[in-house]
């Protein structure tokens, strides 16, 4: 699928981050871009800054997902691209300092992450089905996993298991939506520069960066949007888990 302007494009999670890397790779390739974020006031900036429209969404409710897409489709028309980038990773062990992980926050990290991506990419999907059909395309959506997803560090049991989920996630769905011509992939980051770790100390980056094998770095959010501009440009990525990652296996810690 070519991404121009005859290619409407909602992205998740587009307000900072991985999300707005990918909106703005979209809209300077000439995209009519919705970012749907749950984050008003850097929702707007981040949108009003490349030319994209803002639509207010909580991921993890049906009805809020709905009313974003319908204002994105009845501004840009049908997406035939959809990129899920929404997501939180707070750290809490199994079992710490005696005390059992807090069940609610279990529940707000799956909720985000996996159901969340879920329904929107079901949402997504339904509208898609019924697009004229661009060469072998109706759409092609693209879900973000982790590396974290294959191998989770200590007091990432809830994000892990998210991302695992996505992993999971990814073939049976691209087998759910072949007869509509409709592609799911998924990217796997490892370690990148986005404002969670640019925020932190410079020694902690380093040694962040030190991990990775090879170039021996941080990623930069721009590389994963051109993996995801990759991946829409070629019809046969289908059904799979790309890792993004410079060759990293997570440690325990």
């Amino acid at each position: 699928m070519k991404i121009d302007s005859t290619t409407p494009a909602v992205v998740t999670g587009g307000a900072s981050g991985l999300g707005a890397s990918v909106a703005a790779m979209l809209r300077h390739r000439g995209a009519p871009v919705a970012i749907l974020d749950v984050s008003e006031d850097s929702g707007k900036a981040t949108a009003n800054a490349m030319g994209a429209l803002f639509c207010r969404a909580d991921v993890t409710r049906s009805q809020s997902v709905a009313s974003a897409l319908q204002v994105a489709r009845d501004t840009h028309g049908q997406e035939r691209i959809c990129i899920n980038c929404a997501g939180i990773a707070p750290a809490a062990k199994t079992v710490s300092r005696g005390l059992p992980h807090d069940l609610a926050l279990w529940s707000q990290v799956i909720d985000i992450n996996l159901t969340g991506t879920f329904n929107v990419a079901s949402q997504s999907a339904c509208g898609m089905a019924n697009n004229l059909a661009e060469g072998e395309d109706r759409g092609v959506i693209i879900n973000t996993a982790s590396v974290a997803g294959y191998e989770g560090q200590m007091g990432q049991v809830a994000y892990a298991a998210s991302k695992g989920g996505i992993i999971g996630a990814t073939l049976p769905m691209a087998r759910d939506l072949a007869k509509a011509n409709i592609r799911v992939m998924a990217i796997a980051p490892g370690i990148f520069a986005t404002p969670m770790l640019t925020a932190m100390p410079q020694d902690v980056q380093d040694s962040l960066a030190a991990t990775v094998v090879n170039p021996q770095r941080l990623g930069d959010p721009d590389e994963y949007a051109s993996l995801a501009a990759s991946i829409i440009e070629n019809p046969y990525l289908n059904g799979t888990v790309i890792r993004l990652d410079g060759a990293l296996r997570m440690a325990v810690r």
